[in-house]
């Protein structure tokens, strides 16, 4: 499937609670769908989020593996800190990935599936998120949650445990079908936040409990509080990710 239209969501860096300058550590294993793009056989190599949503998949950004074969990922689902061996943790090689048109000349359909070689095990550890209907609209002014095991900063180390942080759907510095997001912070404050280009990418955008984003890409450096990250919206996928999934004969299964 083809979908000519830009589809990416932007991410503005604006707005208010100081407290979370630079995301807070998420609350172990309170995000059960996260997963880390890792290197094979190298500790500490992640290089990219993604998302749970079906017991043999994981959505992400289809430039996290532009450059990757994907014999060299391992997929790890259950983790809160990359550092440390624990026993929620669950490991997975790639079996196939599935594209829809990619195009990264024009940061166009930035989204990729990844079929796990084995389905994961669920628990309270490890579940799949829940995928938006096909097409539904996102509101201005809906809150929602981003996060990564990315850097901190543009020149700060990357986080050894997840990170997160509220934002906000706006709706300017849209183009047409886009939707806007705001970090809750002053300007000011910019500098330590963590963002999509230095780990976070192929990482959810959560809103009302549902998958609504696929963290994509940034104009320039992060943080600078001139240009919007953008991400790319799930609802306009749905469609395509259900024709993978009976493709693959993982339809009505989890």
């Amino acid at each position: 499937l083809f979908l000519p239209s830009l589809l990416f969501s932007l991410l503005s860096c604006a707005a208010r609670a100081a407290e979370i300058v630079g995301g807070r550590e998420a609350q172990p294993h309170s995000r059960p769908y996260m997963a880390s793009l890792q290197l094979r056989g190298t500790q500490g190599s992640h290089f990219c989020g993604g998302t749970l949503i079906h017991q043999r998949f994981v959505l992400t950004a289809a430039h996290c593996l532009q450059d990757i074969p994907h014999q060299l990922v391992n997929v790890v689902l259950g983790a809160h800190d990359l550092q440390t061996p624990e026993p929620t943790q669950q490991q997975f090689l790639v079996a196939q990935v599935f594209r829809n048109n990619y195009n990264p000349e024009n940061n166009l359909n930035d989204i990729l599936l990844i079929q796990l070689d084995h389905p994961a095990n669920l628990s309270a550890d490890v579940t799949t998120a829940q995928l938006p209907q096909q097409d539904q609209p996102l509101l201005h002014g809906t809150p929602c949650l981003a996060m990564g095991w990315g850097r901190l900063g543009s020149r700060a180390p990357a986080s050894s445990t997840l990170k997160e942080l509220n934002v906000t759907v706006v709706t300017f510095l849209c183009r047409p079908h886009n939707k806007a997001f705001k970090y809750p912070l002053p300007y000011s404050d910019l500098s330590p936040l963590f963002h999509s280009h230095i780990g976070d990418s192929g990482g959810p955008l959560i809103c009302n409990n549902t998958l609504q984003g696929v963290d994509s890409f940034v104009i320039r450096e992060c943080a600078t509080g001139q240009y919007p990250d953008f991400f790319a919206r799930v609802a306009l996928y749905v469609d395509w990710i259900h024709s993978v999934l009976r493709g693959t004969g993982g339809e009505g299964s989890h």
